[in-house]
């Protein structure tokens, strides 16, 4: 029969207290960070937060103008055409499609025109934004009377 320790001794191992700390011939001592990894909590569901982030977030769809709007836009336009060479400060209102779903958002676009792009139907920015009129929802001229 084996002998095993009596569970209610509280002196059962005292004969190892002294015993050296067993170090292997084969195997390098684990780093402290290598170690503390074994015991970092594991997410099984690796990208399940994301995913239900991405699913969560809103989008909305682009609504179309009535004429009323168009030919508020319109005049905006007529009127940036001609004071272009002051590049004057603009607030514009732009759908922005969302790269990954169905939709977008509208977003407040500033900065001042560099050009107006009659084939491609866009207003240039000073700093590189490109804004589409079929994006447009609204367009403000802020200040019009700047110089080069």
């Amino acid at each position: 029969m084996k002998w095993t320790p009596d569970p209610r001794d509280p002196h059962r191992y005292d004969d190892m207290l002294d015993l050296p700390h067993p170090v292997s011939a084969l195997h390098p001592p684990m780093s402290r960070l290598d170690r503390a990894a074994q015991f970092a909590p594991f997410a099984a569901l690796t990208g399940l937060g994301a995913a239900i982030n991405e699913t969560a977030r809103q989008t909305e769809e682009r609504s179309e103008l009535g004429a009323e709007a168009l030919a508020e836009l319109d005049g905006v336009l007529r009127e940036l055409r001609e004071k272009i060479r002051l590049r004057p400060l603009i607030t514009a209102v732009v759908f922005r499609p969302d790269p990954a779903k169905s939709g977008g958002a509208y977003v407040t676009v500033s900065g001042a025109v560099r050009w107006l792009d009659e084939q491609e139907r866009l207003i240039l920015l000073a700093d590189g934004t490109r804004l589409p009129w079929a994006d447009l929802r609204s367009l403000q001229i802020v200040d019009n009377n700047r110089s080069m």
